[in-house]
């Protein structure tokens, strides 16, 4: 599953990449739910066709291709996709979902293997219609800093344990188990401490934390955990820089102490015993 930082990666590749080309076609492969909005599969191809992609925005967790006409091609990419850049002549993966071709520089492909991805085509002042959880995001740690003190005042008003507090998109937009057990490593807390039993050193170490975890991320372009790839198919290079994700019953990366593991939440979570 994609987290903030592996889809920053891929909308600031996407901007300089396909920013400024012209649509060609849009081949739907996946089933007719991957295109809400749509009468039949070819109607992306009759809306879309000769028109050129301004920019590629993001929006929380979703990628936003403007199409102009006051349009954007929105593309929720679920829990299993993924965006790759390929060229007209290279096969098809199997569990491509849907390609947009342009009249030069090759295509764009959705690749799912969940088949749960969603490509609709919005108009930008109803973005937020269309998507109603939007209004409900929390804080984006990219596109939208805030100081420690807002972020203090809004932790503060939580009365949930931090790992869940840390992936619930109404908090902080993107953060999923890898990040979230990184993040509370370099706080030093434990994942069952209660949001607004933090004391304020506690809740400074927690900010900085996630700013820099998530800063550091995007930097090294995210991680290559299961399986997970760029726009153009390369792994992330913040793997070597994970302390204790991944890495139960090995020494934390910074040596300090042994990860150990625990189920919270259905997921496993990975932690050091200094962590309080």
């Amino acid at each position: 599953m994609l987290e903030l930082p592996e889809l920053e990666t891929a909308r600031r590749d996407l901007d300089r990449e396909i920013g400024g080309l012209k649509i060609k076609e849009v081949d739907v492969l996946g089933p007719k739910r991957l295109i809400p909005g749509q009468a039949n599969k070819n109607g992306l191809t009759k809306s879309l066709s000769g028109r050129k992609i301004s920019s590629v925005k993001r929006v929380g967790m979703l990628i936003c291709l403007d199409v102009g006409n006051g349009e954007s091609l929105v593309i929720n990419m679920g829990p299993g996709g993924t965006l790759r850049r390929a060229a007209n002549k290279d096969q098809k993966e199997s569990d491509t979902q849907l390609i947009v071709s342009f009249t030069q520089k090759g295509q764009l492909r959705l690749l799912d293997s969940e088949k749960s991805a969603t490509v609709t085509l919005v108009q930008n002042e109803e973005i937020d219609q269309v998507f109603p959880e939007l209004a409900d995001l929390g804080f984006d740690p990219v596109d939208e800093p805030i100081s420690w003190t807002d972020f203090g005042r809004r932790l503060l008003q939580c009365d949930v344990k931090l790992r869940p507090l840390l992936m619930d998109q109404t908090f902080v937009v993107g953060l999923g188990p890898i990040y979230s057990d990184e993040i509370l490593h370099a706080a030093l807390l434990r994942h069952d401490r209660v949001a607004n039993q933090l004391i304020t050193q506690e809740i400074r170490r927690l900010y900085r934390s996630i700013v820099e975890t998530i800063h550091n991320a995007v930097k090294h372009r995210g991680v290559s955990l299961d399986q997970i790839s760029d726009v153009f198919g390369e792994p992330g290079g913040y793997d070597e820089y994970l302390e204790v994700y991944g890495r139960g019953g090995e020494r934390s990366r910074n040596g300090r102490g042994d990860v150990l593991t625990a189920r919270v939440g259905g997921t496993t979570h990975y932690y050091c015993d200094y962590q309080v």
